[in-house]
Formats: C-alpha cells, sequence, structure tokens
C-alpha cells in the first residue's frame, strides 16, 4: 500500500484556506506596493503648485486607505495562515502519535528517546514551516512576478522583459546558488542538532548518575563543545544569508535605478507626466520584498528532506511487527473483543480520553468504606460493581502457543525458539529465567506486538497479532515503571476505563489496597501525583497502577516483574495485593525472583529461547536440582528452615 504522505493530504484537505491565504498574501503586497505608489506620486505633486485641490486630495485619500489596508490585510492573512499551520502541525502530531502507537513495545529498542523528542518538537515544526516559509511565499511571489511584468509590459515590453530578468535573479538564479552552497551544510546543522537532542536527553535521565560520578564538568564541558562545533556551521550559514541578502539588495537596487532611468526616458518622451517617476521609483521596494524571502525558503529544503526521511524511517515497521489491523473481522466461535476505552490523557484539562473530569468532591471517604469484605472477585473472574464484569462465557480468553519461535532479522539468533505452551482462562504460570533468556519476547507476542517467525500464538483460535488495537481489552500489563501523567491519582487510575464513575476508581483503589494513602492524601482522589509520580514510593505506585488494571478489567493480565527495586517486604505486600485481587483472572508473571512461585498453577524456566524446565513449583523443587538452588538462593532463610527441619 502507498505510504500516505507529509504534504498532499493537507493540500487537498485546507485547499480553499490555502488559496485565501495565498490570495490575503497578494493582496499585502499590493497595498504596500499601491501605498508606495500613491506616496510617490503624492509627493511629487505637492511639490508643485497644483491646478486643482483635488490633484492632491485624491492621493491623500489613496495613502491613508491603502496604509490602513495593508496592515489589516496583513494581521488577517497572519491570522488565517497561522490558524490553519497550526491546525496541520495538531494533525501532524496526532498522525506521529498514532505511527508510535503500535510500536509501544519496541519504542526503546527502536529509538533513543531524544529521537522521538526530536521528531516531536524539531521535525514536525520543520514540515510546518514548508507552508509558511517556502510554498505560501513561491506562490505568492510568482503571482506578483507575473502581476508586475504585465504591469510594465502595458508600458513598455522590452523594459517589462528586463523586470522579468531581474525577478528571476530573485526567484530562481539566487535560490538555486544558495540551495547549491548551502545544502549540505544544512543537512549537518540539522543532523548535528537531532544528536545534540539525543546527547542532552540522555543525559537529563541520567543526571543523577552523573552527579554521583563527579563528572558533571566533563558532561558539561563536551556537550559545550558539540553545542560549538553546529554553532561554527551555524554561523557559516549566517554568513552566507549576508552575502545572499547583499547580492538580493544589489539586484533591487540595480532595479531601482533601471526603474529611474526607464521613468525619465518615458517622461522624456512624453508618454507620463514626471510626478510618476518618483512613483515607479518608489514601488520597486515593497514589490522586491515579496522576492527576497524566497531564497530562505529554498535553501531550507534540506533540512525538510531530513525530517521526512527520519519521519519515514519511523513508519518503516521492523521485520516481524504486527501490523495491528483492527479491521479484521472476528472469527466464528470466539468472543467478539472490543477495543478498551483507555485513549489518551490530556493533562491540561485533567481528563483521561472521552472520560469525565474528576469532580472537585473529596472521595477518600468512599474509599474508606469500600474496605473489608468487598474487596475480592465473585465466582466468575469479574470484580462487583466494576465495569464491563460479564459472564466467563464472554470473558474467556484461551491462549494457546504452538512450536512458536522468533528471531529479529533474518539471520539474527532465535530469541524464542519451539515454544508450546497452553495458557486456558484462570491459570497462573510464572516466566522465570536470566535477562536475553527470550522471556520479553514472549510477552510481546501474546500480546500481538510481534507476529511469531515460526508458528502460531493465538488467542481463541485467532492468531494475537491480528486483535491490533482490541488487544487492550484482552490483556493488560503490570510492568516495571508504570507511568504516572501529572494529573490526579484518580484521573491515572480512570485511564483503565475513561468512562469510569469515581464509586468504580475507589473501589478499584480499595482492592488495591490504597484506602491507607488515599486517606492521608490532601484532597484524596483528586490529589496530584506530580511528574512522573513523584509523590509517591515505588510500591505506591505500582499499586495506583494495579487500580488502574482492576478498572480496565481483563481476563488476562501480564506481570512483567513489577516487583523489581522493591524492598523485600513491600514486594511481598505487593504481590499479596495483586493475586488476591486477580482472584479468576489467566496471570502470565515474568519474574527474577522467586517469592510466590509457590502460589503459581505452573512455572516455566527459559534459557536460550527454549523451555529448560516446567512444572508446579513443589515438582520442580523435588526434581530439579537446579531450580531448587535458585529458590535457595533467592530466599537464604529457606535453606536454613529446611536444614533444622532435617536435624
Amino acid at each position: 500500500m502507498k505510504r500516505e504522505g507529509w504534504f498532499a493530504p493537507y493540500v487537498s484537505s485546507y485547499f480553499w484556506r490555502f488559496l485565501l491565504i495565498v490570495l490575503l498574501g497578494a493582496l499585502t503586497v499590493f497595498s504596500a506596493s499601491s501605498l508606495m505608489y500613491t506616496s510617490g506620486f503624492l509627493i511629487s505633486k505637492a511639490s508643485i503648485p497644483p491646478e486643482n485641490i483635488l490633484m492632491i486630495y485624491v492621493p491623500i485619500v489613496g495613502v491613508r486607505a491603502f496604509g490602513t489596508s495593508r496592515a489589516v490585510i496583513h494581521y488577517v492573512e497572519r491570522l488565517v495562515g497561522h490558524d490553519t499551520i497550526l491546525r496541520i502541525l495538531s494533525k501532524m502530531r496526532q498522525r506521529l502519535y498514532r505511527i508510535l502507537e503500535p510500536q509501544a513495545l519496541f519504542l526503546s529498542s527502536r529509538f533513543r528517546t531524544g529521537d522521538i523528542l526530536g521528531m516531536l518538537a524539531d521535525d514536525i515544526e520543520y514540515l510546518q514551516n514548508v507552508y509558511l516559509r517556502t510554498v505560501f511565499p513561491a506562490v505568492i511571489s510568482l503571482i506578483i512576478y507575473a502581476a508586475a511584468v504585465i504591469a510594465i509590459g502595458t508600458f513598455d515590453v522590452r523594459f517589462a522583459a528586463l523586470v522579468g530578468l531581474y525577478i528571476l535573479v530573485l526567484v530562481a538564479v539566487l535560490p538555486l546558488i544558495s540551495l547549491l552552497v548551502t545544502q549540505k551544510r544544512q543537512r549537518e546543522v540539522k543532523q548535528a542538532r537531532n544528536r545534540l537532542y539525543q546527547k542532552l536527553t540522555d543525559a537529563v535521565l541520567g543526571m543523577s548518575d552523573w552527579m554521583i560520578s563527579g563528572r558533571q564538568g566533563q558532561f558539561v564541558e563536551t556537550y559545550e563543545a558539540d553545542e560549538r562545533a553546529v554553532a561554527r556551521t551555524d554561523a557559516g550559514l549566517r554568513r552566507w544569508a549576508r552575502i545572499r541578502m547583499f547580492l538580493g539588495q544589489s539586484v533591487v537596487g540595480l532595479g531601482v535605478l533601471s526603474m529611474i532611468w526607464w521613468a525619465g526616458g518615458e517622461f522624456a518622451k512624453g508618454v507620463i507626466p514626471g510626478t510618476l517617476i518618483a512613483a515607479f521609483a518608489l514601488v520597486v521596494f515593497p514589490v522586491a520584498d515579496a522576492f527576497l524571502p524566497v531564497s530562505e525558503a529554498i535553501e531550507k529544503i534540506p533540512q525538510y528532506r531530513n525530517s521526512l526521511e527520519r519521519l519515514g524511517g519511523v513508519e518503516e515497521r521492523p521485520p516481524g511487527l504486527a501490523a495491528g489491523d483492527a479491521s479484521v473481522g472476528g472469527d466464528s466461535g470466539h468472543a467478539d473483543w472490543h477495543p478498551s476505552a483507555a485513549g489518551g490523557l490530556d493533562v491540561n484539562s485533567a481528563h483521561l480520553g472521552k472520560g469525565r473530569a474528576v469532580s472537585s468532591e473529596p472521595i477518600g471517604s468512599a474509599a474508606a468504606g469500600l474496605r473489608g469484605s468487598d474487596t475480592g472477585y465473585s465466582a466468575n473472574g469479574a470484580v462487583p460493581g466494576l465495569p464491563d464484569a460479564a459472564a466467563p462465557s464472554s470473558r474467556l480468553a484461551d491462549i494457546s502457543i504452538r512450536d512458536a519461535g522468533y528471531r529479529y532479522g533474518k539471520d539474527g539468533e532465535w530469541s524464542v525458539r519451539d515454544l508450546t505452551l497452553d495458557i486456558p482462562q484462570g491459570k497462573k504460570i510464572a516466566i522465570i529465567g536470566r535477562s536475553g533468556a527470550g522471556k520479553s519476547t514472549l510477552l510481546k507476542m501474546i500480546q500481538g506486538g510481534l507476529a511469531p517467525t515460526a508458528g502460531l500464538v493465538t488467542i481463541n483460535g485467532r492468531a494475537a497479532a491480528s486483535y491490533g488495537d482490541r488487544i487492550p481489552s484482552i490483556i493488560s500489563v503490570l510492568n516495571q515503571r508504570p507511568h504516572l501523567f501529572d494529573t490526579t491519582v484518580a484521573n491515572n487510575i480512570r485511564l483503565g476505563d475513561p468512562d469510569a464513575s469515581e464509586e468504580q476508581i475507589a473501589q478499584a483503589g480499595a482492592m488495591a489496597k490504597l484506602g491507607d494513602m488515599i486517606d492521608l492524601l490532601p484532597a484524596g482522589y483528586d490529589t496530584r501525583v506530580r511528574e512522573a509520580g513523584q509523590r509517591f514510593s515505588g510500591g505506591e505506585r505500582q499499586r495506583i497502577a494495579l487500580a488502574r488494571i482492576l478498572l480496565q478489567n481483563t481476563p488476562v493480565v501480564l506481570l512483567d516483574e513489577p516487583t523489581v527495586g522493591l524492598d523485600p517486604r513491600t514486594e511481598r505486600e505487593l504481590l499479596s495485593t495483586i493475586f488476591a485481587a486477580m482472584e479468576g483472572k489467566t496471570l502470565i508473571w515474568v519474574t527474577h525472583h522467586l517469592v510466590g512461585a509457590e502460589r503459581m498453577d505452573e512455572v516455566i524456566f527459559m534459557e536460550n529461547g527454549r523451555v529448560e524446565m516446567r512444572g508446579t513449583h513443589a515438582e520442580l523443587m523435588a526434581s530439579e536440582p537446579r531450580y531448587r538452588r535458585l529458590y535457595e538462593l533467592d530466599r537464604p532463610g529457606y535453606a536454613a528452615q529446611r536444614a533444622t527441619s532435617a536435624n
């Protein structure tokens, strides 16, 4: 399928607005030219005794009219132009988000954070400048070019040809020279600034480590050296810009002298009155203002091209990445899943997706009232009072993995291979193994983010990768570092279901054991979490994310090492809360630790992409010495207790 461009769709969508902007721009130049023309005529006419006061009164009115209209039309042009471009900019950013969203599982491996920030803050900005600083000025200059040559041609065709030659130098020759001279440097500056984005972002994310190591001075020194290198290239571009402006102004000056020479000759022939000599000379300046920006506009093309290449690279999916086609029809014999309504978070307005804003009334008391007996699932695996508490028949998600394998690239190592696994609804499995064993790749295949290179991964008999954006209604994820947005606690929980009521949010919070914490907050659930959840500890952030998942209420929950970085006591308490709250759901728990493994239906040990051991915790403890050693290392007190019991 042909990839949609970043320019053409907006031209067709905003064609009439674009046409209006160009006409207003041309009218602005016309008003400015008319102002200078009437001013020159008025000055000349006022220097000689007028035969009639009307001979200067009319030009006076014209000067006032054109002076006012120039400012008004220019203001309207800017207003319409920027309004249109901001609309386009919004659509471009939404489109970039829609491109990145299906790749959410892979952003950290495909792009650096600075790359993403560079695309959002830099590349998209450059693309909006295509219209404001290149397309509109170029089109307006061509209109004025034609109008100027035609206007002069009504007096003298040969002189009109000379004027056309001057303008051609300004709109074609000089821009082409400028492009040839600067295109390499323009690309270098753009790429260097992208690298600075990456370096600065990386340093900000690791600022504490720079400080702890005492090497912050080294970073500042190297960063300033890179900035100076960019500044030197930029200075070269500015030098050329001054030279280019001098050349352009020289052509304009030559045009003014030619106009005076021609107008004087026409006056000598008796073709025009002498009062028009100044009028014709002065009109050159505002007309030239329409042509001088063209060179600068054209020389920006390499930067636009570089931005398009980066955005084009984002659109190219890595091999094996699922297409995420939400239009795939449901197969007979399994549930018709609907996408979760967990839309984007509008931090400024404190809304979640299409959900309502949180009430300003404190709701901590509501959470407190839900503690006690009302903290579990019903027998069918649904949360009482929470949304979408459907019967099991419509909330089943049987996962089947058959001889599945995946490798990154045609000749890459197999990250997962020859894996066969059945995970019926309600089963709890733990997947353990060292880093690089293939655990994360397996999770991505189950989520449908990666289509297996070999074999099948299905949910209810249908390929997991074909569910696309319906996956969030089937599978939710609690990972190592869930992100909390800079809004209220309730809004962060509401990400699980934007239509949830305050009572449902409070109930989910109570089930995640947030009650005591909420009672201590100044505004209960309406308390802001601060950027990235800085108000809370790691365990508290995980509980807020757990409440979000409870509200999402999917039949399958992936636990991707949610207790990493927590102290042992907090880890045990959080796991206890998770296992209690997730009763009736399918749990797939990826972990390095074996604390809580005895509560799982099956434990799978992966090594080099294969399953090396599998069975219940008790079976593996009895039959696998390696597993037993791992468990003893993870729980030092267990070995001592076992030895004591043996004695």
